[in-house]
C-alpha cells in the first residue's frame, strides 16, 4: 500500500523557512486629519512569528489590515517575498487572516467554512476533503465537519477560523487579536496551540495584540508601537529587561517608573539622584548624559523588601499587600508621591508586612535603568 503524504508536509530542509518575507518601507496611512501610521518601516523575517503590540489606536491593525490588502496605503511600499503588491487584491497575496470575531458563514457547516478558500480556488473535491479534515485535526477539531458554527465554544470557532485560514497554505498568516474574545484560561491554552501550529508549519505570521503577555510567550520579536510609528522592535527578552524608553517599559510588563536627573554618566552607567534624594547607580543604553532629566525605570520583581545590603534602600509606608498564593504584591508609598510595587516570589516563606507598616525597600544593584524621557 502507498504511504498516504499529508499536504501540510515539506521537505525538511524547508520546514521553519515556508513563509515569505514581509516589507514595509516608509508606509503612511490616514483617515481624513488623522495620521493612523506614519512612516513606518518593518521587515518581517521568511518563517518569523512577529508581534505588533501597543494600545488602542497605535496602527497596528492598520498595519496589518493594509498587508493583507483590505486597505491601500497613502504612501510607500509593501513587499511579500521582495515582490511589490500594491496593485494585487487580498486573494492574490498568499496571505489570510485570522479575525477576532471569527467571521464564520452560520449557515455553513465547520467543514463547509474551511474548505470555502479552497472552493473559491477552484480545488478538487477530493483534495479539499482532505486538506480539511487534516486542517481540523492539527486544530484539534476532528470529526467536526458536519456541526454548525452556532454548536461550537467560542475557542473551538477560533479553531475552525485558525483551519480556514492554515488549510489554504498561505506564505503570510495574519492575526487581528483573535483571543481577545475568549476568557483568560482558553486564551492561556489557545496562544500555545497557536505557536506551536506555526512552529511547526513554519509560516511568516503576524500577530495584532495589545495583551503584553500574549506578546512576551507567543513571538520571536515584538514591535512595539506608539502613534503610527514603532519605537522598539526585538526579541521578548530585550524588550522586557531592556526596554528602549519609558513608554515601552511601562507597557510592556509590571514597572516602577520614577523621575530623576542623571549626576554622572558613563558608557553604559549612570548615578541618578531620585526625588527623595537618593541616589541610585542605573545602566542605560548610551542615550543618557549627565544633567539629562531620565526615569528610572525598577521592575518589580527586581527589588527586594527588608534591610538587605543594597547600594539603595527606600523607607515607606505599605499601602496594599495583594497574595494570590504563589506571589504577592506589596505597594510601598514612598516620600514625595512614589509608590513602589514589589513582587514576593515566595509569600510563604516569610511574614509579609501589613498596610500602615513601615517597611525598606532595597535596590540590588544591577536593578535600576535609566530611560530617556519621553
Amino acid at each position: 500500500m502507498t504511504a498516504r503524504v499529508s499536504v501540510f508536509e515539506r521537505p525538511a530542509t524547508q520546514r521553519g523557512t515556508g513563509g515569505y518575507g514581509v516589507t514595509l518601507r516608509s508606509i503612511r496611512k490616514e483617515f481624513g486629519s488623522s495620521v493612523a501610521v506614519e512612516n513606518l518601516d518593518l521587515d518581517v523575517r521568511p518563517g518569523e512569528f512577529l508581534t505588533l503590540l501597543g494600545p488602542s489606536g497605535c496602527g497596528k491593525t492598520t498595519t496589518l489590515n493594509m498587508i493583507a490588502g483590505f486597505l491601500t496605503p497613502d504612501g510607500g511600499q509593501i513587499l511579500l517575498d521582495g515582490q511589490d503588491v500594491h496593485q494585487l487584491p487580498p486573494d492574490r497575496r498568499d496571505t489570510a487572516m485570522v479575525f477576532q470575531q471569527y467571521a464564520l458563514f452560520p449557515h455553513l457547516t465547520v467543514g463547509q467554512n474551511v474548505g470555502y478558500g479552497l472552493r473559491m480556488r477552484k480545488r478538487p473535491k477530493e483534495e479539499i476533503r482532505q486538506r480539511v479534515a487534516e486542517a481540523l485535526e492539527r486544530v484539534g477539531l476532528a470529526g467536526h465537519e458536519d456541526r454548525l458554527p452556532s454548536q461550537l465554544s467560542g475557542g473551538q470557532q477560533q479553531r475552525v477560523a485558525l483551519a480556514r485560514a492554515i488549510v489554504v497554505q498561505p506564505k503570510v498568516l495574519l492575526f487581528d487579536e483573535p483571543l481577545s474574545n475568549l476568557d483568560l484560561k482558553l486564551r492561556e491554552q489557545l496562544r500555545l496551540e497557536i505557536r506551536h501550529l506555526q512552529r511547526e508549519l513554519g509560516t511568516t505570521s503576524i500577530f495584532v495584540t495589545h495583551d503584553q503577555t500574549e506578546a512576551l510567550v507567543m513571538s520571536d520579536r515584538i514591535a512595539v508601537m506608539r502613534a503610527g510609528r514603532i519605537d522598539q522592535l526585538d526579541t521578548p527578552e530585550k524588550i522586557y529587561r531592556e526596554p528602549a524608553n519609558a513608554f515601552v517599559a511601562g507597557f510592556v510588563g509590571q514597572s516602577n517608573l520614577i523621575s530623576g536627573v542623571c549626576m554622572e554618566a558613563g558608557a553604559d552607567r549612570c548615578t541618578v539622584q531620585l526625588p527623595t534624594s537618593d541616589f541610585v547607580y542605573a545602566r542605560h543604553t548610551g542615550t543618557v548624559t549627565k544633567g539629562d532629566d531620565v526615569r528610572v525605570l525598577l521592575r518589580p520583581e527586581a527589588l527586594r523588601l527588608g534591610g538587605e545590603s543594597a547600594a539603595t534602600s527606600l523607607t515607606g509606608q505599605v499601602v496594599e499587600v495583594v497574595n494570590e498564593g504563589s506571589i504577592a504584591t506589596v505597594v510601598v508609598d514612598i516620600a514625595q508621591d512614589i509608590r513602589l510595587r514589589v513582587t514576593v516570589s515566595d509569600p510563604a516563606a516569610m511574614s509579609l508586612p501589613v498596610p500602615g507598616e513601615l517597611t525598606t525597600v532595597s535596590i540590588p544593584p544591577g536593578a535600576a535603568r535609566a530611560l530617556p524621557t519621553d
